[in-house]
C-alpha cells in the first residue's frame, strides 16, 4: 500500500472540505444579505401626524436598508380594529403598529401611564417628555418578553371632546356619555366631571356618534377633520387633556429574525422619525384648527376659571388610580418626574 498517496488524498480531501464549508458560509451570508423582509405598518388614523410618521419611517427604513426591508403602510385601521392591530404585532402577522399606548394595557397595565391628566401643558412640553431618556426606557421596554419591541414614542396632539351639543361650561359635561380610550386614568377623570365614559376603539366612534349611541368622544382634531366628523357632530371643546401620545411597537418575532444590521436600522430610524416629526406636528395642529372651522365646525374653550377648576379636579387622578398598583405607581412617578424636568418656559 502506498501510504504517501493515501496521505496526499487525505490532505486534498480535507482542503476540499474546508473550501466547501467556506463556500457554504459565503453563500449563506450572501443569501441573508439578498433576502428581503416585508414590514407592514398599521395605524388607526389617516392623513394626520401619526400617518406622516408612519410614511416617514417606512421611507427611511426602505432607504437605509437598501430595499432589503419592503415597507407597506396601512392607515385608517385597514388591518383591523386597534385591538386586532395590537394582537397582529404581538403574534407577528403585522410587523409594526403606531397607536396610543393605552391600547396595550392588556399586555401591561403600565402602558396607560402617559394618559394621566395634567402631565403636560402644551405640545412642546409633551414632545420633550416623549424624548426624555427615562420615559423612553420605561415605555419602550414594557412589551419585552410579550411579543413587542418598542422603537419610538412621540406626542401626536392634545385631545379634545367632540359632541353633538355644545359643551361650553363644566356643567355641560354632566350626564354625557363620552367615548374614551382604554384607560383607567381617562375613565376616572371623566367620571369626576360627571361623564359616563365608554371605552371604544376608533373605528367604532363615528358610527356611534351618527347613531346617537354616545353623546361625544374624546379624540383630537387630527381625527375629526380627516374623517369629516362634522357631519355627525360639529362642536369641539378643547380641553387639551389628556395628551395623546403614540408608541411605535415592532413585532419581536419579526425583529428577532432580522440580521443585526437591519435591526439597528429599524431601531435607529424609529428614534429619528419620532423626533423629526415635532415641528411638522405643531404646524399640523394649527392647520387642523383652521380646517375644522372651515368645515363648519365650532371650536370651544372653557372659561379660564373653569379650565383651572377642571385641572384641579383632575390633579390627583394619576396618584389615586396608581397608588394600589405598585408597578403602575412606580411608572407614574417616573413619568411625573420627567414631566417636571422637561417643563418648558411659560411662553411655550
Amino acid at each position: 500500500m502506498n501510504f504517501t498517496n493515501i496521505g496526499t488524498v487525505t490532505r486534498v480531501a480535507s482542503a476540499a472540505g474546508v473550501l466547501m464549508y467556506s463556500l457554504a458560509l459565503t453563500l449563506g451570508a450572501a443569501r441573508a444579505e439578498d433576502k428581503t423582509y416585508v414590514m407592514k405598518i398599521t395605524l388607526p388614523t389617516l392623513n394626520d401626524t401619526v400617518h406622516q410618521v408612519a410614511k416617514n419611517y417606512a421611507a427611511a427604513v426602505e432607504r437605509d436598508s437598501g430595499g432589503r426591508i419592503k415597507t407597506q403602510v396601512y392607515p385608517a385601521s385597514q388591518l383591523g380594529s386597534i385591538p386586532r392591530q395590537v394582537e397582529g404585532v404581538q403574534f407577528g402577522s403585522i410587523q409594526c403598529a403606531l397607536v396610543p399606548p393605552e391600547f396595550f394595557v392588556g399586555v401591561d397595565p403600565r402602558f396607560e401611564v402617559m394618559a394621566a391628566p395634567g402631565l403636560v401643558e402644551s405640545m412642546k412640553h409633551g414632545q420633550r417628555l416623549a424624548a426624555d431618556p427615562a420615559v423612553l426606557k420605561l415605555m419602550l421596554g414594557l412589551g419585552a418578553n410579550k411579543g413587542l419591541h418598542g422603537v419610538g414614542l412621540f406626542m401626536a396632539t392634545p385631545s379634545s371632546i367632540i359632541s353633538k351639543t355644545p359643551i361650553r361650561r363644566l356643567a355641560d359635561f354632566k350626564g354625557k356619555k363620552i367615548r374614551i380610550f382604554a384607560s383607567q386614568f381617562q375613565s376616572v377623570a371623566f367620571e369626576r366631571l360627571g361623564i359616563t365614559p365608554v371605552a371604544m376603539t376608533l373605528a367604532d366612534v363615528l358610527p356611534a356618534l351618527q347613531q346617537g349611541a354616545i353623546d361625544g368622544a374624546d379624540a383630537a382634531l387630527n381625527v375629526y377633520v380627516p374623517f369629516h366628523y362634522v357631519d355627525a357632530a360639529k362642536y369641539v371643546t378643547q380641553t387639551n387633556q389628556p395628551a395623546i401620545f403614540i408608541i411605535m411597537e415592532v413585532s419581536q418575532k419579526w425583529y428577532d429574525a432580522l440580521p443585526k444590521d437591519l435591526q439597528q436600522i429599524v431601531d435607529k430610524d424609529a428614534a429619528a422619525t419620532s423626533v423629526q416629526i415635532n415641528p411638522w406636528g405643531l404646524d399640523f395642529r394649527h392647520k387642523m384648527q383652521k380646517a375644522w372651522v372651515a368645515q363648519g365646525g365650532e371650536l370651544i374653550n372653557l372659561p379660564a376659571n373653569e379650565q383651572a377648576e377642571m385641572m384641579k379636579t383632575l390633579a390627583s387622578v394619576g396618584e389615586d388610580v396608581s397608588k394600589n398598583q405598585p408597578a403602575l405607581h412606580d411608572a407614574y412617578d417616573t413619568v411625573v418626574a420627567a414631566a417636571k424636568r422637561t417643563q418648558p418656559p411659560p411662553s411655550q
